[in-house]
């Protein structure tokens, strides 16, 4: 893409072979504000479970997810180590600690743990949306939809184009709706996103891709797509 703040329809389903199975979300400065405004317009029946990265010091992003989950529909909730990844439920990275997702169960019964860490060190961020969607992306695949909120810097570049490079579905913030146009701008500028949005639209694309409206290919069934 290169216009950084194109406004494009919604994304037709013909883009994509399946329906995403997570929703991976990074956002730095401005993104309290941003998850204010998008969480609570979240249905609590979402299909899919919700990771967030929000850059914040340690000792806030528990109180965020208190707030948030008290003016959502959907539950909304600090992440602890060893948690399932469940539908209709946000996981906020807590401050300090790195989150990443595995496998975890049978074959026929594979469920996603969430895994919290100290690593990798180096990182500007801790927790990193690049770590956190580059899990995302190795996990799920194809399977993944990441998104790209307001915020300073480049983190979620790495891991937005891991997930573009899977097949997943990439969205970002417009210039217009952040509060600072950096984490969104370069992923748009490396073109990596598939759309660009308003902030206002982005819980329309969320269900869009969700196929909340139409049946998916395989004749409406809700079970999973990936092998």
């Amino acid at each position: 893409m290169n216009s950084a703040a194109t406004h494009l329809p919604l994304i037709r389903f013909g883009h994509f072979r399946v329906v995403p199975e997570i929703v991976a979300i990074g956002t730095s400065t401005g993104g309290p504000e941003a998850l204010q405004d998008l969480l609570p317009q979240l249905p609590a029946d979402l299909p899919v479970g919700v990771i967030v990265v929000q850059h914040m010091p340690r000792g806030f992003t528990g109180p965020l997810a208190k707030r948030l989950n008290t003016i959502s529909a959907i539950e909304v909730r600090e992440a602890e180590h060893g948690d399932f990844v469940e539908a209709g439920k946000v996981y906020i990275a807590p401050a300090g600690r790195h989150i990443t997702v595995a496998q975890h169960g049978t074959i026929s019964e594979l469920k996603t743990k969430i895994c919290l860490s100290d690593l990798p060190l180096g990182t500007l961020h801790r927790p990193s949306a690049d770590v956190m969607m580059l899990s995302v992306a190795e996990v799920f695949g194809r399977y993944s939809c990441g998104i790209i909120l307001t915020g300073m810097g480049d983190d979620g570049l790495k891991g937005m184009s891991a997930i573009h490079d899977a097949g997943g579905i990439t969205i970002g913030q417009d210039e217009a709706s952040s509060a600072v146009y950096g984490m969104p701008r370069v992923c748009a500028e490396h073109g990596i996103l598939q759309g660009v949005f308003p902030l206002s639209q982005m819980k329309e694309q969320i269900l869009h891709a969700l196929r909340r409206i139409e049946k998916n290919e395989r004749n409406g069934s809700a079970t999973s797509l990936r092998p």
